[in-house]
């Protein structure tokens, strides 16, 4: 709303537009389209370890395994550079031990997603379940 300052005959047409009636309008389509949209109903299905209280520590637990992954795809195994044959081979040597080793990836902030995903994909390939990304 705006205050008429200076003189205005009467009859003489209005120069400023009505947003009231617009704003109107605006609100009834966003209720609207809020009404319409389906409800988000997917969900991700997670396992997570359920902790047990009464349980002692583990005993000789492995040393986690840190597989990074640099900006530009290289890939290194607790610090040595591997290529992605050798790092299926490592993964399935892995994947064999008992108690299975904890794997920690560990992507640089700009490295590819597609690479990645390459790297969990084929540490679940060869059966790791003890894996996480971590933060370098």
């Amino acid at each position: 709303m705006s205050m008429d300052v200076g003189e205005r005959r009467e009859g003489e047409p209005v120069s400023e537009i009505n947003t009231t009636p617009l704003i109107d309008v605006m609100l009834v389509l966003l209720i609207m389209l809020m009404i319409s949209l389906p409800p988000q109903r997917h969900a991700v299905k997670l396992d997570t370890p359920v902790p047990c209280k009464t349980c002692p520590p583990p005993v000789n637990q492995p040393v986690p395994i840190t597989v990074a992954i640099d900006y530009n795809g290289a890939i290194s195994w607790n610090g040595a550079p591997v290529n992605r044959a050798e790092l299926q081979r490592r993964f399935a040597v892995e994947a064999r031990r008992q108690p299975q080793t904890e794997f920690h990836i560990q992507p640089d902030s700009d490295a590819a997603y597609g690479v990645v995903a390459h790297v969990m994909a084929a540490a679940q390939r060869e059966g790791i379940t003890r894996m996480g990304v971590v933060r370098g």
